[in-house]
């Protein structure tokens, strides 16, 4: 898909996420308000992405982030460790004891089930990675001197405070210096975005970013809140959704945004916390493309599944010049990730490209 990406060989990094990993509570069954235990993951928008593409995969991806350095922030280093994301590139803050000052955030999260929707309630405030500043990294050793070939960040990251929305916008122009493509997950949350300028706010940073970018995704809702494009956001099953405005809502993002080359929104309707109709839609050089459906898909637990859908994109992307291709694996990954616990997926290769063929849930012995 991109005869300007980087040789593999010519770099240490395939690719790169820059956002906040928290650590996450999840109450299993219970309600947060109810529960008397908790299983922890780790997970953030811009890194399940880069977990994503190293465990489901196989590239070698890294993280830019920030923890507070406590027991809590080596926790979520090593989730990290695990996933096989590399941790040299995060930023440790010292911890005064209290979290006065900088924390670690956390997010409290409960998968839902039948007419109950899943629940986010997240506890992060002066958090490390709110903190990070443009100056807080060298872009030009990492992007120029070890060489990295695709940088990914989003819209969570961007709405933590105005440094880090001045972050994401360095990062960025530093890393077309380089020949490094670009992807950004616009992820709107009102509750982020409320204390800092609300959504005409965020039009206006998202906006800025859209400048830089080669490969923009987001959902229906997302490109209405961050970039203004007027598309009526319901629960209508996907047989329903009116499909010919989506398209033209992607055609005229790269009319209007002419360095993007690839826009992509995952089209949800919402039956139940449960059951889903999931499919994605994407755009580029004239041609829309539509993945694999999914009318009445299982869901275990939704959070992720866009994240899980970008890391298939952008695999595929960098794989191929199949844009079809890109956009079922895209789509097979994102419903394969909300089959298990969890933000981050725990799919194989080998079972995403099944799905993305039509392939059943018939037992494998």
């Amino acid at each position: 898909m991109y005869h300007a990406l980087k040789l593999r060989e010519n770099c240490e990094y395939d690719m790169m996420s820059l956002g906040e990993i928290m650590l996450r509570l999840d109450p299993g069954d219970c309600r947060v308000r109810n529960a008397r235990s908790f299983r922890v993951w780790e997970g953030g928008g811009e890194y399940n992405v880069a977990r994503g593409l190293r465990r489901c995969y196989g590239l070698k991806t890294a993280a830019l982030t920030a923890l507070a350095d406590n027991d809590v922030g080596r926790l979520i280093e090593d989730f990290m460790l695990q996933g096989g994301v590399d941790t040299s590139f995060i930023k440790w803050a010292p911890f005064d004891g209290i979290g006065y000052s900088v924390r670690n955030g956390l997010n409290f999260t409960e998968r839902g089930f039948g007419i109950r929707a899943s629940k986010g309630i997240s506890d992060r405030g002066h958090s490390a990675a709110s903190q990070i500043c443009p100056e807080d990294f060298d872009w030009d050793g990492i992007f120029g001197g070890r060489g990295v070939r695709w940088l990914h960040s989003g819209g969570i990251f961007a709405a933590l405070s105005e440094s880090t929305a001045r972050t994401v916008i360095e990062a960025f122009k530093k890393a077309k210096e380089h020949g490094v493509i670009v992807s950004y997950d616009l992820n709107y949350r009102p509750s982020l975005w409320e204390k800092f300028g609300g959504k005409e706010r965020a039009r206006e940073v998202n906006r800025e970013i859209a400048a830089f970018v080669d490969v923009m995704i987001g959902n229906e809702e997302d490109f209405n809140a961050c970039l203004g494009y007027d598309v009526a956001v319901d629960d209508k099953s996907l047989r329903e959704l009116n499909e010919v405005t989506y398209a033209e809502m992607l055609r005229a993002v790269c009319a209007d945004y002419p360095n993007i080359k690839v826009a992509g929104t995952t089209l949800r309707g919402v039956k139940s916390a449960n059951v889903n109709s999931w499919t994605a839609m994407a755009y580029s050089d004239g041609r829309v493309v539509r993945g694999i459906e999914f009318p009445e898909l299982d869901i275990y637990d939704r959070v992720g599944g866009g994240d899980s859908f970008a890391a298939g994109l952008i695999y595929g992307l960098m794989t191929g010049d199949d844009l079809k291709r890109a956009v079922d694996l895209g789509t097979a990954g994102g419903a394969l990730a909300m089959t298990t616990p969890g933000d981050t997926s725990m799919a194989t290769l080998a079972e995403i490209e099944k799905v993305a063929r039509g392939g059943s849930a018939r037992i494998v012995r």
